[in-house]
């Protein structure tokens, strides 16, 4: 059981060695918007479609790019291909479609009902085979949880615009905390296999 174990870890291993940026990247990049929410005094439907909007066109292509360099398992890569297409598409339609609070609203919780799925789906499918599905299950919660709170939201600009900040912060910390973890692990595995060589 404990060669299983030690197999596994070790065939995670390549993977989480270089898996660990996309992440970090993608926490980093949602800790901007979160910031410029959190300091602005405008929170209009307008300025929540802006920020929602270069968020996600720049989130969609850069993640979205190193998902599908970083990411060994073929299904998993074509999933995260689908929800950087959405995202962007999502971003596009917030900074070329003029609309207020409803079309933000509207947006939001249909882009975060889809990626977010999409994102638990890889998560549970990569249990067991890829160390960053922990990190997929909870980022695709969290995103999903944004979707049926936008739904059942009052139509607020205020709570909408800071909504999406919240959300932004929370995935930010977590996807950050989640890459360190990932790098260190990976650390550690190449200290142990060194170890291992060595007797």
């Amino acid at each position: 059981m404990k060669e299983v174990a030690v197999a596994t870890a070790r065939d995670a291993a390549p993977e989480r060695a270089r898996y660990w940026v996309a992440p970090v990247v993608r926490g980093l990049l949602a800790l901007v918007p979160a910031a410029v929410i959190t300091f602005s005094p405008n929170h209009s439907a307008a300025f929540g479609l802006v920020v929602f909007g270069a968020w996600a066109v720049a989130s969609g292509l850069v993640v979205g790019a190193l998902s599908l360099r970083l990411i060994e398992d073929r299904g998993i890569r074509s999933i995260f291909a689908i929800t950087a297409v959405v995202t962007v598409v999502a971003g596009l339609l917030a900074l070329t479609v003029p609309g207020g609070l409803p079309f933000l609203l509207f947006l939001v919780s249909a882009w975060a009902a889809v990626t977010g799925f999409l994102e638990l789906y890889a998560g549970l499918r990569g249990r067991g085979r890829t160390p960053a599905a922990r990190d997929w299950i909870a980022a695709g919660g969290f995103t999903a949880i944004l979707a049926i709170v936008f739904l059942l939201l009052p139509p607020d600009t205020v709570t909408a615009v800071g909504l999406i900040g919240g959300y932004l912060v929370i995935l930010g910390v977590y996807l950050l905390i989640g890459g360190f973890s990932l790098k260190w692990a990976a650390a550690a595995d190449t200290q142990a296999s060194g170890s291992e060589q060595l007797s």
